[in-house]
């Protein structure tokens, strides 16, 4: 369980640098939508290989189709009660958040990390360590969310102090997501965990659509799509070094 939070804190960590980035180093738009590209293509191959495929040969088609339309699903329920409640602009990189409910951001904040710490936690039940390629999936992808988000949140006008401490809060949420993600799921049968992993690639899939890759082709421009496949074959070659 410990080694579940620990994984969980290094994911979610990247948050916080991120979000130093963000606040300590002037960063252009266009930058910030090229890595985020980036970070969506590694997150797309970790949800196809690590999350998706593992849940299939665990459980089978009937696991991965009811856990992904729960997951979709209930991502999409919980966004859009944060975005109707001010939320909605949480990781654009303009500023857009002024205006927007402070409860909202955090809370849409820690909704779209959840999914990736259950993740690495579920990755731990096998009993050969934690999964590699989803760890590095989430910290490469984490790093330009939250890079984007507390850019977007400075020129909205919240404080220093403010901005790292929500990404802090997030960073320690997940943490504990992947030790709960692992205690809860310790003793499950498999189709369970299948069902589980397929869930949480069902709504990571679901954030990545409605909130990284649309800022990522707006400021990023046409070369986001190169620069997504390149973050893709990365993740893909990481997932398969062992085999």
């Amino acid at each position: 369980m410990l080694e579940a939070a620990f994984w969980g804190f290094v994911g979610g960590g990247a948050l916080i640098v991120g979000a130093l980035i963000g606040v300590l180093v002037p960063t252009s738009q266009r930058t910030i939508g090229l890595v985020m590209g980036f970070g969506a293509g590694v997150l797309i191959s970790a949800l196809a290989f690590e999350l998706t495929q593992e849940a299939f040969e665990q459980g089978g088609r009937d696991a991965v189709a009811g856990g992904m339309a729960l997951g979709a699903l209930a991502f999409y329920a919980g966004d859009a009660i944060v975005d109707g409640r001010g939320g909605e602009h949480r990781k654009r990189s303009g500023g857009e958040q002024a205006g927007g409910a402070a409860a909202a951001i955090v809370l849409g904040a820690l909704m779209d990390g959840i999914p990736e710490s259950v993740a690495i936690g579920v990755s731990l039940l096998g009993g050969e360590g934690v999964g590699v390629a989803v760890v590095a999936a989430v910290f490469l992808s984490n790093v330009p969310e939250s890079l984007s988000a507390a850019t977007g949140l400075r020129k909205a006008g919240h404080s220093t102090r403010w901005i790292l401490g929500l990404w802090t809060l997030v960073a320690v949420v997940s943490a504990a997501a992947a030790a709960l993600g692992y205690a809860v799921l310790g003793d499950a049968p498999a189709d369970l965990v299948a069902g589980i992993q397929a869930f949480a690639a069902g709504a990571i899939l679901v954030m990545l659509a409605d909130t990284m890759m649309p800022e990522s082709f707006k400021h990023g421009g046409r070369a986001v799509g190169l620069v997504t496949t390149l973050g893709f074959a990365l993740a893909f070659l990481l997932s398969t070094a062992g085999g």
